[in-house]
């Protein structure tokens, strides 16, 4: 039997967009629950999948290419600390290129208040904030967008189930077996979010996000994120190894490597505030 189908616990983080990022329901919509029902229960039970992790860092490696296939290359540390009843805290310093190095975005999820994120710029020395108005816009010129960067979390969405397909590439480079998924679509309750809607293709088996197809504020199909090579850790929590996002307006693209994921730092609150953003190194 493939880890796919162990009966783990699991979770992701999508930016990690993603951390992306459910219960009560079975494994097909109970009778007589509507749509918006179904795919509330999904959602939190994605969320109750990835709870415990205490916190991680990893190592991640940022390649964005334009229409005609150039590429640039960056490399980031990412630590992520769970807070308990709330959203998570997050931090992504840039290493590599030169011209980025020491730049940091630090970002306060929450349930239901407005995300906070900080950017600190080290060629200005100064953090700047991030304002809602500006959170649709490109993070560091990547094809993420900064209210991409924020987990995910499930009171921010209001939700409908549209149907089960199979998805999915058998998520651990075992047997490849074909997977069912939930396909739902969510609904930002922020009406100052860059996005209309989004359509999710989440598996029935480990909760894990697989495609995302973003929807401008007109409905035009935006951008799409695939995830793929999960891995499990702590024999708990999925973690994808790759993250791509095409942007169909522009015909760029960016990817996004983890690797290095490390469990149970010693890390806390005071590691995660606007005074250390200028300490990073």
């Amino acid at each position: 039997m493939s880890r796919v189908r162990a009966s783990f616990r699991s979770a992701q983080f999508l930016t990690p967009i993603l951390f992306l990022g459910l219960g009560g329901l079975p494994a097909s919509a109970s009778e007589g629950a509507s749509p918006e029902e179904v795919g509330l229960a999904l959602a939190r039970e994605a969320r109750e999948a990835k709870l415990g992790f205490g916190n991680f860092t990893a190592a991640q490696t940022m390649v964005l290419r334009n229409k005609q296939g150039r590429e640039s290359r960056r490399e980031l540390r990412v630590k992520v600390l769970e807070v308990e009843g709330d959203g998570d805290k997050s931090m992504f310093v840039f290493d590599q290129p030169r011209d980025v190095e020491g730049t940091a975005l630090l970002i306060y999820s929450h349930k239901e208040a407005a995300d906070e994120q900080w950017l600190y710029l080290p060629a200005l020395k100064r953090v700047k904030r991030i304002s809602s108005a500006s959170r649709s816009g490109s993070f560091m010129g990547s094809e993420f967008a900064y209210e991409d960067m924020s987990a995910q979390e499930v009171e921010k969405f209001t939700y409908r189930y549209l149907r089960d397909e199979q998805c999915g590439d058998g998520g651990d480079g075992g047997d490849g077996e074909a997977l069912t998924c939930a396909v739902m679509e969510r609904f930002p309750v922020d009406k100052r979010s860059g996005y209309l809607r989004q359509v999710v293709w989440q598996d029935r088996d480990g909760q894990r996000l697989w495609k995302v197809e973003y929807y401008d504020r007109k409905n035009a199909h935006l951008k799409t994120l695939t995830v793929r090579d999960y891995q499990i850790y702590l024999d708990k929590y999925w973690h994808a190894g790759e993250m791509a996002m095409v942007n169909h307006l522009t015909g760029k693209s960016t990817v996004l490597t983890w690797s290095d994921y490390q469990f149970g730092n010693d890390l806390d609150a005071g590691d995660f505030s606007q005074t250390g953003l200028r300490r990073v190194r």
